[in-house]
């Protein structure tokens, strides 16, 4: 047996670099997503939290130290490194779920949400059979699924050109500002191996004025992002090499009711879908013959809005003053009116991405566009701009439509939306954040007494006078009939875009109870069925957008005094836990800090006292509050200045 010296001797090195070897396992214990940035391509549909990497990487001083060691001692070092590795591997694999774990959970519920029956069908095409004799659906089916090919060789080419003749403007604008966004990024979508498995009609309304079609695509395909300088070929090349994903989405097409199908005859095979004359395409989308708006659907089917197979949900609207407004113009419509809307969002984006409002000068009140001009050269001023990383709309939705005899009626349109955006130097990328839903109303306001335009069917991106299609200049007149378009005296434009509580606030809409959002219902964690408000101020329905933004906002008003306490952050995990919000997005979100948002709320502000209701909801969504709720309720009351109202919003419900 040796001596205690020579014990002593032989462990003398190891006890000199035992705070290396835990270095080394703190570096094998390292989560893969603070390696590398997360798996998946930013597709024009994918939800970008698939993409986020999560934390602020690993110190330096950890990868000295365990690179020292493995040259050091590789015989000891590389096999611990290894068993290591494989541990935290099984012990995601076993008690985390994964990125791959949460897709399939999205695609069964995707699944369940598009379901429909043989019966319903059949129902769909004998009403559609009714008005056009010659309709078929294989026939629309086949078109679909050949559109569907055509849309993903034109994204992933960054020309969507082919496909305009297709695409509601509205639809065609969002690709071309998220195309924009990624080559800011100085990257680009890499796809192939596509293919679609499945294209089934699950849904159909029919209104005075449209058919609308719901057409589910379920297709499969590998996606990943690559440099923007990148070509056709490496872009391929890198695609291979990702992993295969299916996915679902649904895609709405709208046509004029009591349009006929004409065989043989439309944009599929070359020729105008009004006169049967061949179609050369072009920007004005008309047909050179008959003069036809080919995508306004008013003589074929028009691609109006895809969405994500997860988001998609069938009901049935009401809108507030509709019917009064529709008294005195009756060719108003929810379709045109959220075209529209959809439009004037993907501008506004634009316009603060590149800093350059000239976009929205045709269709934005001249106060709109002096507030927001107004915010760009601020931040101009400061050497700071604003940075989208990425963006997708989850749902447009009107919500109100206040009837002014006297002046301007106005049309408020909710849109969920969610990105990757922030406040960072000129020619820099901001900090790492976590993809944020958020929730606008945009006001959009017309003179009374003007009437919609039906000859531009969904064609929105037009002059109400000549019908011809607007450009970017700055100019707030139609350049080629010089109708003043920016007063709102012929089409609606833009008044206002806020976030959901400062427009609570400010329009008075404290008393009215929306109608559900066109995003999912969330399932609480606990099982218990989804509540909806019968208070004022208050969303409808509590679903899982909100539930991240509201936690999100939280975070980052327990950061905006530059200290995080831990009973602060015990509570946002307490939060994240039960609302079903991944715990390293609300760390980035902590670290981002109130530059996560455009302005926090104020506090004892009633745009607070909204916030802070909300958050009430959610806690009672089981129908009590235990006392880890209430801590949580009443450090969130603390951060708002809403302590002594917290009692009253609580017994309210």
């Amino acid at each position: 047996m040796p001596s205690p010296r020579t014990v002593l001797r032989q462990l003398a090195p190891w006890a000199s670099w035992w705070p290396s070897a835990l270095a080394l396992v703190a570096l094998a214990l390292v989560p893969l997503d603070a390696l590398a940035r997360g798996g998946g391509g930013e597709h024009y549909t994918r939800p970008s939290s698939d993409r986020d990497g999560g934390g602020d990487g690993i110190p330096i001083w950890i990868l000295f130290e365990a690179f020292r060691l493995v040259f050091r001692y590789p015989k000891v070092m590389i096999p611990l490194l290894v068993i290591c590795g494989v541990g935290y591997w099984l012990y995601k694999r076993n008690l985390h779920p994964t990125a791959t774990t949460r897709k399939a959970l999205d695609q069964y519920e995707a699944d369940q949400r598009t379901q429909v029956t043989s019966r319903d069908v059949s129902g769909w095409v004998n009403a559609l059979k009714l008005k056009d004799p010659a309709f078929e659906l294989e026939p629309v089916l086949g078109k679909v699924r050949r559109l569907f090919m055509d849309l993903q060789q034109a994204w992933f080419r960054r020309d969507m050109t082919p496909v305009r003749p297709f695409l509601s403007d509205a639809t065609w604008q969002r690709f071309g500002v998220q195309l924009k966004l990624l080559d800011a990024q100085g990257v680009r979508d890499a796809i192939t191996d596509i293919e679609v498995l499945d294209v089934q009609l699950i849904g159909l309304e029919q209104s005075e004025w449209f058919d609308s079609i719901q057409v589910r695509v379920q297709a499969r395909m590998r996606d990943t992002d690559v440099s923007a300088n990148d070509t056709d070929a490496q872009a391929v090349e890198a695609a291979r090499r990702a992993r295969m994903e299916t996915f679902t989405e649904v895609w709405t097409f709208v046509r004029k009711p009591g349009v006929q199908t004409r065989i043989g005859a439309d944009l599929f095979q070359g020729k105008c879908p009004n006169c049967g004359a061949p179609y050369k395409g072009g920007a004005a989308n008309r047909c050179e013959f008959c003069n036809a708006v080919v995508n306004s659907g008013n003589y074929d089917w028009t691609l109006t809005e895809i969405t994500q197979g997860v988001e998609h949900s069938r009901y049935h609207r009401t809108v507030d003053g509709l019917l009064q407004a529709r008294q005195d113009d009756p060719a108003l419509n929810l379709e045109v009116l959220e075209d529209r809307a959809s439009l004037l969002f993907w501008k506004w984006i634009d316009a603060q991405s590149r800093g350059d409002t000239n976009g929205l000068s045709k269709v934005a009140t001249p106060d709109a566009l002096g507030t927001l001009n107004s915010e760009l050269d601020g931040l101009r001023r400061q050497g700071r701009r604003r940075v989208f990383l990425e963006c997708a709309v989850g749902s447009v939705d009107v919500r109100l439509l206040e009837v002014d005899p006297r002046g301007y009626d106005r049309a408020h349109v909710e849109i969920r939306w969610s990105a990757r955006m922030g406040v960072g130097p000129v020619n820099e990328r901001p900090p790492q954040i976590p993809t944020l839903p958020q929730r606008f109303v945009f006001t959009l306001v017309r003179k009374h007494g003007a009437r919609t335009n039906t000859a531009n069917g969904v064609s929105t991106d037009r002059c109400p006078q000549c019908n011809a299609p607007l450009t970017d200049s700055a100019a707030t007149a139609c350049e080629f009939c010089g109708t003043q378009l920016a007063n709102g005296e012929r089409d609606w434009v833009l008044s206002s875009a806020l976030p959901f509580e400062a427009w609570n606030v400010r329009e008075g809409a404290s008393s009215y109870r929306a109608p559900p959002a066109r995003a999912p219902v969330a399932r609480p964690s606990n099982g218990a069925p989804a509540v909806a408000s019968s208070g004022s101020g208050t969303d409808a329905v509590l679903d899982v957008q909100e539930r991240h933004r509201l936690l999100y906002m939280m975070a980052a008003i327990a950061a905006s005094d530059g200290t995080v306490t831990p009973a602060e952050r015990r509570l946002l995990k307490l939060c994240a836990e039960r609302w079903d919000v991944e715990w390293s997005q609300v760390e980035m979100a902590l670290n981002a800090g109130p530059q996560l948002f455009e302005r926090l709320v104020a506090r004892g502000s009633p745009e607070a006292e909204v916030f802070l209701r909300n958050i009430v909801e959610i806690a009672l969504v089981d129908g009590r509050i235990d006392r880890k709720e209430r801590r949580m309720l009443e450090s969130a009351a603390g951060h708002l200045g809403l302590q002594e109202k917290l009692a009253s919003m609580i017994s309210d419900r």
